[in-house]
């Protein structure tokens, strides 16, 4: 089991938090998805480390960006 935080921009809201963590829940491996609205940071845990670049595109197709 690995963890990992992440800062994402551009979250605001309640629908903000769902729609990163829907996106990340669907990475292979992902166990658990944490968002923090007031800090922007997200805290994925998984079976295995995650690749950056899967990161990067769950959080794209979110909507929003690493920061």
């Amino acid at each position: 089991m690995t963890t990992a935080t992440y800062d994402v921009t551009g979250m605001t809201c309640a629908h903000c938090v769902n729609a990163v963590s829907g996106e990340l829940a669907k990475l292979a491996g992902v166990t658990d998805v944490t968002v923090d609205l007031a800090t922007g940071q997200v805290t994925v845990a998984s079976e295995r480390a995650l690749d950056p670049h899967a990161v990067r595109a769950a959080i794209a197709e979110a909507g929003y960006e690493l920061a």
